[in-house]
């Protein structure tokens, strides 16, 4: 792996077709999250407005989202949100793969995505690989978890025609704000 992991990690997630974006402050997650939303409208194959509702985990219930024009609930997603903002436990540089576990501060409910995801990720949690990811939890958590979810990039399936579809299982598209 190169020595540079948050640089190997972008350009993998990227290659994941996911949107990557830096941050300094977690304060900024917000206006990001709306800069996100209009550059998705603005898109000429946009048929429809993203959502500008939808559901945090409870470490981001703090931040001032209604100032940057969100209707952002702290609570689990349920079936018809369409905007979801998660943290994550780490994320792992060689796939540009998200890891997201359950319990412990995050919603039993990480499995259910809505169409748009946006996970935080903060730098100094990206590993190398997959060997370090989970004994990172062995050495945080003691045990697996119930669920351990692996994000790359946005849902596809090939499944008909051999045709490539985004969002046929989980979210259309993928957000990734790297804090720090």
């Amino acid at each position: 792996m190169p020595a540079d992991l948050l640089a190997r990690f972008m350009q993998r997630a990227s290659d994941m077709q996911s949107t990557v974006e830096r941050l300094t402050d977690r304060t900024h997650l917000p206006a990001a999250v709306a800069r996100y939303l209009a550059a998705l409208d603005a898109r000429t194959d946009a048929e429809i407005p993203t959502a500008r509702a939808g559901v945090c985990w409870p470490e981001f219930a703090d931040l001032d989202w209604q100032a940057s024009g969100l209707a952002i609930e702290a609570r689990p997603t349920m079936g018809q949100d369409r905007l979801g903002i998660t943290g994550t436990f780490c994320a792992i540089a060689e796939t540009g793969t998200l890891v997201v576990l359950t319990g412990q501060g995050s919603p039993t409910a990480t499995t259910l995505l809505p169409d748009t995801h946006v996970a935080v990720v903060h730098a100094d949690r990206i590993v190398s690989g997959m060997e370090e990811a989970f004994a990172l939890v062995r050495r945080e958590r003691g045990c697996l978890p119930r669920a351990v979810n692996l994000i790359s990039g946005p849902s596809r399936t090939g499944d008909i025609e051999q045709t490539i579809v985004l969002g046929a299982h989980g979210p259309y598209q993928v957000h990734i704000v790297v804090l720090g």
